[in-house]
């Protein structure tokens, strides 16, 4: 029994230092967003040059993904997050000091490589510990990492309006975010590879099943990466509203979708991640009508709410279904990650290509298009459902000795 009170306790602690992980992943990449223009006007770019760059985080992070597993193998979970995460904060620094677009390219596939690894290595231990706690925690995982993007953006906001050298402001934050993000390492899990536990391919392709949460995933990211970027162009050239009310709605959204991530834990534990996934769909759908049909910001706003609601916790049901579906977890969660990496680089694009053919009503019709596939095909994350493991680890009711 103590042996029980032990290993919980161990994996609570581990679950809070996680958290604080996925917090400090959070924080750069919202500290990095907030300085685009900085680096734009620094490299001396073009949109379409500046949008050509931007990719290269992507690429990197498609490319280095599969690696996080073998590095994981060869120092231990614990190890390999501590450097994968000091990688990542002090990769930060790179973009502000580009001074062209080539330069800029290899940052941004830096940036992008080390920000997949984390990605990876974090995730992974975030299922670990699911399964040892037997619930669901992935959601709030992934809200923390909300959390710290609106702080890292909210730092980069005050930086930028007090018109301070984003080399200064990246250093500065790369450092404390570094220190930070080593000492919450120190307490996650430990886990080590067996004596007789072959190592994960460098690069291999995703297994079968990772390619159909994958495909779930991608709907989510699409539709999170179309709002992002053109939520505010919405309002503000479909319903000609004011900048500060366009730049709200984009506030709104994440917020919407870092607070329903803090709480999704508490509903896929009560109704079960594909029926969470389903309701979430249907949400999306709704959203995205009330977006085509909107003729009033404020509807309009309550569109884009609706599906961040409906998308929130999509992406981290994902990573659980895909680290419970088989032997490897590490190499399941970078194939998805890939996929949804993807999804997150050609949706903005994709959505400009559309609007600029026909219109951002019809981009946002192929968003609540797409938001359907969630309902339809939420029955694959059933491998990530801490309901129906905990039915399968449920003991037998215990037979009545007939001894006397």
């Amino acid at each position: 029994m103590s042996d029980v009170v032990h290993d919980l306790r161990e994996a609570r602690r581990a679950r809070y230092a996680v958290a604080a992980v996925f917090t400090v992943h959070g924080a750069v990449t919202g500290s990095f967003a907030t300085r685009v223009p900085w680096i734009r006007e620094h490299a001396h770019l073009s949109a379409g040059e500046l949008g050509f760059a931007l990719a290269f985080t992507a690429f990197g992070a498609s490319c280095a993904m599969p690696l996080a597993g073998r590095i994981s193998h060869r120092f231990g979970s614990r190890t390999a997050l501590r450097g994968l995460i000091a990688l990542w904060t002090l990769s930060l620094v790179l973009p502000s000091l580009a001074p062209n677009m080539l330069t800029l390219c290899l940052a941004m596939f830096v940036y992008g490589a080390s920000a997949g690894m984390a990605d990876v290595g974090m995730n992974a231990l975030g299922v670990e510990i699911e399964r040892r706690l037997n619930k669901s925690i992935m959601s709030g995982l992934h809200g923390m990492w909300s959390a710290g993007a609106l702080i890292g953006s909210a730092g980069g906001t005050l930086a930028a309006h007090l018109g301070a050298d984003a080399r200064v402001h990246f250093a500065l934050a790369s450092a404390t975010l570094t220190v930070l993000g080593l000492l919450a390492c120190s307490w996650v899990l430990d886990l080590q590879p067996a004596e007789d536990e072959e190592p994960p391919p460098r690069f291999a392709l995703p297994p079968k099943s990772a390619l159909l949460i994958g495909a779930v995933g991608f709907c989510a990211v699409f539709a999170e990466g179309a709002s992002l970027d053109w939520s505010a162009v919405f309002l503000r050239d479909q319903l000609e509203t004011s900048a500060g009310l366009a730049a709200a709605c984009t506030t709104g959204f994440m917020l919407t979708m870092a607070v329903a991530r803090l709480v999704g834990d508490a509903v896929v534990n009560r109704f079960g991640a594909v029926r969470t996934v389903r309701a979430g769909g249907a949400f999306a759908v709704l959203g995205g009508v009330l977006i085509v049909l909107a003729g009033h910001p404020a509807v309009a706003m309550a569109g884009f709410a609706l599906l961040g609601l409906g998308i929130a916790v999509v992406v981290p049901l994902c990573f659980a279904a895909a680290g419970h579906s088989g032997p490897n977890p590490s190499q399941a969660i970078a194939g998805v990650a890939t996929i949804t990496y993807t999804s997150g680089l050609i949706a903005p694009s994709l959505i400009g290509g559309v609007a600029q053919a026909t219109s951002l009503v019809v981009s946002f019709m192929l968003v609540t298009v797409l938001s359907s596939g969630l309902a339809a095909f939420a029955g694959v994350l059933r491998t990530g459902d801490p309901r129906a493991r905990r039915e399968v680890s449920r003991p037998a009711a215990a037979v009545p000795d007939p001894r006397p």
